[in-house]
């Protein structure tokens, strides 16, 4: 007899075991999918219609006005810059910066000379230009001596020179090799390009510096080399300054080398101009009969061996040559032309018709 509050909702039994679950469970994981998918539409047309009704993040137009420096740390997120620049009134809003940069990962450490009030994508543009990255950029010739290697670094940095002269009088500070110990800077800063970004102390310039001779010292293998010649790193170095000072064309510096070293082992001065200049001023114009008599270790005309230091800082070729000498019997050299080529001799005789030479052909 049927229940008379059957409403038809029961299920019917499966014949022959217990009801079957496989259906329902469809069924619920159906609905749940359907429950997902209808919050998910419902967030995204929740925040895009918070962000219509609050607008998109607040952003400047223009390029924008002034100079603002602004330094980007290292591993600084996009977020971390976005506030660094928001805090010097470059951007308008973090979010501005971060929907501009959209996820750049190019925009590296440093300091950046930008504008207050930019448009968010300008300030982006400007941070990926090399040209908006501050640093002094400076080239040091081959041949520099230290007092003109620091004046051009006080000139083209916000290092000053007070600090430069107090930093290289302390070469041990600055990672000189072992064998530099107990001797002047001179000739341990390497002549190359140095980028230092606004804040370099003198200290880490000079020890850039120092670093890059080291490195170049490492590559020429310069105190093997000085073993295997019989003298000193110390010597090679100051003999390569004097080559450096000497040649004019890197092709004569290996014979300019055997000059010396010949010299050297016959006990002969090495006689080179380039040394007593070291000890005049600056502006000093050509040596006269004078000059040619100082008292001085720098005047090796009067005295034989080298020099007590470095007259300047030599480059790779100099070194090289000065590692490598070339091998002969020649004791004189002179600039034979203005092409600034070199002429060699073996006797005083030669060497005096190659002046005669030289003069003729207008080398002063």
């Amino acid at each position: 007899m049927p229940d008379d509050l059957d409403l038809g909702f029961s299920q019917p039994e499966s014949p022959g075991g217990p009801p079957s679950y496989r259906r329902r469970r469809l069924v619920v994981a159906l609905v749940a999918l359907a429950v997902v998918a209808v919050l998910v539409l419902g967030g995204v047309v929740f925040f895009s219609t918070v962000r219509g009704w609050f607008g998109a993040p607040a952003d400047y137009s223009g390029a924008g006005s002034g100079t603002v420096v602004v330094e980007v740390q290292p591993g600084d997120s996009l977020t971390a810059i976005g506030q660094a620049l928001q805090s010097k009134g470059v951007v308008a809003s973090v979010g501005a910066f971060t929907d501009a940069a959209d996820g750049n990962s190019s925009i590296g450490p440093g300091f950046y000379q930008l504008h207050r009030h930019m448009q968010a994508s300008l300030a982006v543009k400007l941070l990926l230009d090399p040209a908006s990255l501050l640093r002094s950029h400076i080239t040091i010739p081959e041949g520099r001596r230290l007092r003109d290697i620091l004046a051009a670094i006080a000139d083209g940095s916000d290092i000053s020179l007070t600090d430069l002269k107090a930093a290289a009088a302390s070469p041990a500070d600055l990672g000189v090799p072992r064998w530099g110990a107990g001797h002047p800077l001179e000739g341990f800063l390497f002549p190359a390009t140095y980028d230092f970004p606004p804040g370099t102390t003198a200290t880490e310039a000079l020890r850039a510096m120092v670093t890059r001779f080291n490195q170049e010292a490492a590559s020429l293998n310069l105190a093997g080399g000085a073993h295997q010649l019989g003298y000193s790193p110390y010597e090679v170095l100051t003999i390569a300054s004097i080559i450096e000072r000497e040649g004019r064309l890197t092709s004569d510096f290996p014979k300019i080398a055997e000059v010396f070293y010949n010299r050297l082992h016959q006990g002969m001065g090495l006689g080179s101009d380039a040394t007593l200049f070291y000890v005049l001023p600056p502006d000093h114009g050509p040596l006269s009969n004078a000059d040619l008599q100082i008292d001085s270790p720098y005047n090796t005309r009067l005295n034989t061996g080298l020099p007590p230091t470095p007259i300047a800082s030599p480059g790779s070729n100099a070194l090289s040559a000065a590692l490598h000498p070339a091998t002969g019997p020649y004791l004189y050299f002179v600039t034979i032309d203005k092409s600034g080529r070199a002429a060699f001799a073996t006797t005083l005789d030669e060497f005096n018709r190659l002046v005669a030479e030289s003069r003729r052909n207008g080398v002063q």
